[in-house]
C-alpha cells in the first residue's frame, strides 16, 4: 500500500515482464476484448431481432452473453490502461468497485446458468406446464434475481473491507455457498432429472435434450473450474508461481466471454440459422459495394475520356 495525500492506493503485483512486452500485451488483450465485444454482441442483437427467438431459452443465453460483456469490460479497459502505465497502481476504493463488479457478475453468470437449467427441466419434463410457468413475468424475475441477489450480497462485503472487518472471511464463504455452490447443485440435481426423463422418452425426446442441453454444460463446467480455482487460490493464498497464476486468471477473463458466444451460436440450431442467414447477406452486401464502385470506378474514366 502507498499512502499520498490521505488516498489509499493497490500496487499490482501480478503483471509477468510487463514493461518488457507492454506493447504485445495491449495489443493482445486490445483485439480480444473487441473479439469479446463483438461477438457476444452479435449473438444478442439475432436474438432481439428475430421475434422466433423471443423465448425463455434465448432470452437467458442472451442475458449470459451480455453478462459476460459487461464482466469483459469490468476487466479489459483497465488491464489496456496498465500495460501501457508505468506503473501498475489503482485507488482502493476503485479496487472494491472493480471487486463487486467482477464477483457480482461471476456470480450472476451461475444464477442465469441455473435458471437455463430450470427452464430447460419445464421444457423437457413438464411441456405441457411450460407456457404457465415460463411466463414472461417469470422470466423477468429470474433475471431480477440473477442480477440483484449477487449484488445485495456482495455490498456487505464490500462494505466490510473498506472497514477491514474480520469477519469478512466467513461472510465470504456464506455468500460463496448462496451463489455459487447452491446453484450448482441445483444445476446438477436438475440436468440429473432430465436424463432421467430422456432416458425413458423415446429418441426425438433425446436429441432435444442433447441439442438444448449439452451447450449449457460445457458453459457450466468452464465456469464452475475456473471461479474454484479462483476461490482455492485466493482462499489459501498458495505459493503458485506469478506466471502459472496470470495464465489461470487470464483464462477466467478470457475463456468463458469468447467461448460463450462460439458454443451458443454454432451449437444453438436456431441461433446458427440466423447467424448463417447473416453472414450471407453480408458476403453479398460487401460484394454489392465492391461490384458498384468498381463499376463506379470504370464510369467515371470513360466519361474523363470522352470530354477529354
Amino acid at each position: 500500500m502507498e499512502g499520498e495525500q490521505n488516498a489509499t492506493y493497490v500496487i499490482l503485483d501480478g503483471y509477468v515482464n510487463v514493461h518488457k512486452y507492454r506493447y504485445i500485451y495491449f495489443m493482445t488483450v486490445f483485439i480480444v476484448y473487441i473479439l469479446i465485444i463483438c461477438s457476444n454482441s452479435t449473438i444478442v442483437y439475432l436474438i432481439w431481432k428475430h421475434q422466433d427467438l423471443h423465448e425463455p431459452m434465448y432470452v437467458f443465453i442472451a442475458a449470459l452473453l451480455l453478462n459476460s460483456v459487461l464482466f469483459s469490460t469490468n476487466i479489459y479497459p483497465k488491464l489496456l490502461i496498465d500495460f501501457l502505465s508505468e506503473k501498475q497502481i489503482i485507488s482502493y476504493q476503485a479496487c472494491l468497485v472493480q471487486y463487486f463488479m467482477f464477483y457480482t457478475l461471476g456470480s450472476s453468470e451461475f444464477l442465469l446458468l441455473a435458471a437455463m437449467a430450470y427452464d430447460r427441466y419445464v421444457s423437457i419434463c413438464k411441456p405441457l406446464q411450460y407456457p404457465t410457468i415460463m411466463r414472461k413475468t417469470n422470466v423477468s424475475i429470474l433475471l431480477a434475481l440473477a442480477w440483484f441477489l449477487p449484488a445485495c450480497q456482495l455490498i456487505g462485503s464490500v462494505t466490510m473491507s473498506a472497514n477491514q472487518k474480520l469477519l469478512i472471511s466467513i461472510y465470504g464463504v456464506i455468500i460463496l455457498l448462496n451463489i455459487a455452490v447452491i446453484p450448482v447443485f441445483f444445476i446438477v440435481f436438475t440436468y440429473v432429472r432430465i436424463l432421467i426423463i430422456c432416458y425413458r422418452s423415446c429418441a426425438d425426446v433425446r436429441k432435444k435434450a442433447a441439442q438444448t442441453c449439452l451447450p449449457h454444460l460445457l458453459v457450466l463446467t468452464n465456469v464452475f473450474v475456473l471461479i474454484t480455482y479462483d476461490v482455492i487460490t485466493v482462499r489459501l493464498e498458495s505459493d503458485f508461481p506469478k506466471t502459472a497464476r496470470l495464465i489461470m486468471i487470464l483464462q477466467l477473463v478470457l475463456y468463458n466471454p469468447l467461448l460463450n458466444p462460439l458454443i451458443y451460436g454454432l451449437r444453438m440450431k436456431e441461433i446458427s440459422k440466423h447467424l448463417q442467414r447473416w453472414c450471407l447477406l453480408s458476403k453479398k452486401v460487401d460484394f454489392f459495394f465492391f461490384f458498384f464502385f468498381k463499376c463506379k470506378g470504370r464510369c467515371g474514366r470513360v466519361l474523363f475520356s470522352a470530354v477529354f
